[in-house]
């Protein structure tokens, strides 16, 4: 198939770009131009690239008019966060039969009232960004419902891996983190280190796109939870982190309106919107119907990428045992 990836360059999408030209499928890669990759392979010498300003185009008018005109047999979208914005590429996929892959988000759930959680459970979001992406979902599924164009959506945990950072046992990007768990110094946890974290690599988010792609008979008119296959409880979370060192973390805890006032807001920020939601998803859906079965768990996931960070410098930590 020809597949139009939209944000090519993003972390997902140095995966899934080399997974879908290994498989035999013409990628077309849509980006701004002003991001290096984050992971070189050689499949991005076959891929046809094209440089577009989404933000503008969507001001204009133009984006989805421009999607359609490459001709794609399917459209994977990881870079949509308006309503507004699917709204166009929607109306501009009508009647041309491409394949329409949404990225969405866990946070379209907002807080849960039953865990594991189900692509079928109310939607509560809160907070734009999760608010906006519970608009997109429901705009590609009735879309799709009506047979208007067939689309699906896929929503991602804490996307992770290596070459960038990735949410912490506080919740967080905080890099010290890592460092004063892996020397047995003190990390103070918000409220109990009870709340959930729900990691994926992201080579695992880049399998579930192309099972979707290549299983659109499975996919079209349903929603995917695309996770690790356990969550991870913060408490658990650190003591397994400081355990990568040979060390045993030293754990605290405070009531997070006292938490806060030891990091900086933004850090603090960052805590809350995770802890507060305090996901845990179910993948029977993506596992049932579209065979995803993540290679990676949580803890592995979150392992390799301070592994680079360490070995890339950016934290500094005793060695791996």
């Amino acid at each position: 198939m020809r597949v139009l990836v939209i944000g090519a360059t993003g972390h997902v999408g140095g995966y899934l770009v080399p997974r879908l030209v290994d498989a035999g499928h013409d990628v077309v890669a849509v980006s701004r131009g002003r991001q290096r990759l984050y992971r070189e392979h050689p499949a991005w010498s076959s891929v046809e690239r094209v440089t577009a300003d989404r933000e503008a185009e969507d001001a204009a008018g133009t984006f989805g008019a421009r999607v359609a005109g490459l001709a794609p047999d399917a459209v994977i979208d990881m870079a949509c966060f308006t309503a507004a914005s699917a709204a166009q590429l929607l109306d501009a996929l009508r009647g041309t039969a491409a394949l329409l892959l949404m990225c969405g988000t866990i946070w379209v759930h907002g807080r849960l009232t039953a865990v594991p959680a189900r692509e079928t459970d109310p939607r509560c979001p809160w907070g734009t960004y999760g608010m906006q992406k519970a608009a997109i979902e429901r705009l590609v599924l009735d879309a799709a419902a009506a047979g208007e164009v067939r689309g699906s959506v896929l929503h991602p945990g804490h996307i992770s891996g290596p070459g960038w950072p990735v949410i912490n046992p506080v919740g967080n990007l905080d890099l010290t983190v890592w460092e004063r768990l892996a020397t047995g110094a003190r990390v103070t946890l918000p409220d109990l280190g009870l709340e959930t974290l729900h990691h994926v690599h992201a080579d695992d988010v880049a399998q579930a796109f192309q099972l979707a792609l290549e299983r659109p008979e499975a996919a079209v008119g349903q929603a995917f939870h695309v996770v690790a296959e356990r969550a991870l409880a913060l408490a658990g979370f650190a003591e397994a982190v400081a355990g990568w060192f040979g060390a045993e973390a030293d754990l605290a805890f405070l009531p997070f309106d006292e938490w806060r006032s030891t990091t900086t807001p933004e850090h603090a920020d960052t805590s809350y919107e995770h802890v507060a939601r305090s996901h845990v998803m179910s993948i029977e859906n993506a596992r049932t119907r579209l065979g995803y079965a993540p290679a990676f768990t949580a803890l592995e996931t979150v392992r390799e990428a301070v592994e680079a960070l360490a070995a890339a410098g950016r934290i500094r930590v005793p060695a791996f045992v």
